[in-house]
């Protein structure tokens, strides 16, 4: 049978085999060994993308950050290595790239973020070279250490977009761990560094952006708010952006720049934007979700988790760990033919672990109204090593001995 005629069906049919849906996977399947577990996910291979800002600060080896996704895909779930294309949910029915019908009684959605680059005029010609740097790809990230460990002085830019992005602090980690490696080969000085970010502020929490301020002002950061990157000249090392007013650009200014670090405007993936999925009248896309049960507004047996989501929480890991057991929970309950009412909702937990140099990391953790919810009885507003130790050591070995397999 050609694949195009190929047609299936899975109980729980889930979209995306990153963190949220191998954790979802091994959840739903710890809780009973019986149910029908499929993953559509095209990639070969898995990565621990928390670690590439480190890896662009030299503190981390890229080799150690991908791993095969056929082994941690949970026993007992099927693995469709293969693309979702198109969503059909009053069919209750999934459409492959490669032409397969996937039918189910319950789907999750959760494919991750899409890096719009074509959003910025010139930036993938420019990536890789004369400067130019990202943290945001496999391939990219190693380039970022070999432009800080080079640098001489100079302008040094580090970019912000106005969309929401996975992981919030990544635009400045990267900068805190550059002028720390440039202070201490007495090259700080000679640096003229800017973030230039399309928000307004360093950080959407104030006990945290109070203290990201000392950060800046001791390693002399000028902050360049509403300068949303819309263009790149590499070869005349040149960025280009818009000066953003009430969401409207209002102006243009070309910055000349040694070192620029871009981190593009991201959205949901092209197939979740234009189905019946996506929140209506939003341009990014997002899967349309109750922000609390995680489940679809107008589909019921249809949840999302994770970056593509239409939750207005920080996209990140730590968010997944959380809303992971949510979604089990209530899927679980519709399986039974329990109320979704009374079970234990999500309220926006995010966690960013802000690196501010070398040894030295702020422990962010807040909600959905921007309230911190410290894990730790100390003021997580201060810069510690042993959070540094935590992300450096401790969450990258959770992640794959306990996270996806779905036992934190």
């Amino acid at each position: 049978m050609p694949d195009s005629a190929i047609s299936r069906h899975h109980q729980f049919l889930i979209i995306g085999g990153g963190n949220a849906g191998l954790s979802v996977a091994a959840q739903l399947l710890l809780e009973d060994r019986r149910l029908d577990v499929a993953i559509v996910e095209p990639s070969a291979k898995h990565y621990y993308q928390p670690a590439w800002t480190l890896v662009g600060g030299g503190a981390y080896d890229i080799r150690d950050t991908e791993r095969n996704e056929a082994d941690y895909i949970p026993q007992g779930a099927q693995w469709i290595q293969d693309a979702a294309a198109t969503f059909e949910p009053e069919a209750n029915t999934v459409v492959t790239a490669g032409g397969q019908r996937l039918t189910y009684d319950y789907l999750v959605v959760c494919p991750g973020i899409q890096l719009d680059w074509h959003k910025i005029k010139g930036a993938r010609e420019a990536l890789g070279k004369n400067g130019v740097c990202s943290n945001y790809g496999y391939e990219l990230a190693p380039y970022t250490w070999e432009c800080v460990k080079n640098f001489q002085g100079g302008t040094a830019l580090f970019s912000a977009p106005g969309t929401p992005i996975k992981c919030g602090g990544a635009p400045q980690k990267i900068m805190y761990l550059a002028c720390d490696n440039w202070r201490k080969r007495g090259v700080l000085s000679k640096a003229d560094v800017r973030f230039t970010s399309a928000g307004s502020v360093i950080f959407g929490v104030k006990v945290f952006a109070e203290a990201l301020l000392k950060v800046v002002k001791r390693y002399g950061i000028k902050t360049e708010f509403f300068h949303n990157l819309k263009e790149i000249r590499g070869e005349s090392q040149e960025a280009v952006f818009d000066i953003m007013q009430d969401g409207k650009a209002v102006d243009e200014v070309t910055l000349k720049f040694d070192l620029l670090h871009v981190v593009p405007p991201m959205s949901a993936p092209d197939f979740i934007k234009n189905s019946p999925l996506a929140a209506p009248g939003n341009p990014l896309g997002w899967v349309d979700v109750d922000k609390l049960s995680l489940q679809h507004v107008r589909y019921p047996n249809v949840f999302s988790l994770g970056d593509a989501g239409s939750m207005p929480n920080s996209k990140t890991g730590a968010a997944i760990r959380k809303q992971a057991p949510v979604v089990v929970k209530n899927l679980l309950s519709l399986l039974h033919g329990k109320a979704l009412a009374g079970n234990p909702v999500y309220n926006g937990y995010g966690s960013c672990p802000l690196v501010t140099g070398y040894g030295k990391l702020i422990l962010a953790e807040f909600d959905y109204d921007n309230n911190p919810t410290p894990t730790f009885p100390f003021n997580q507003a201060e810069e510690r090593y042993s959070m540094w130790v935590l992300k450096r050591y401790v969450l990258p070995w959770l992640y794959w001995n306990k996270i996806l397999p779905g036992k934190a």
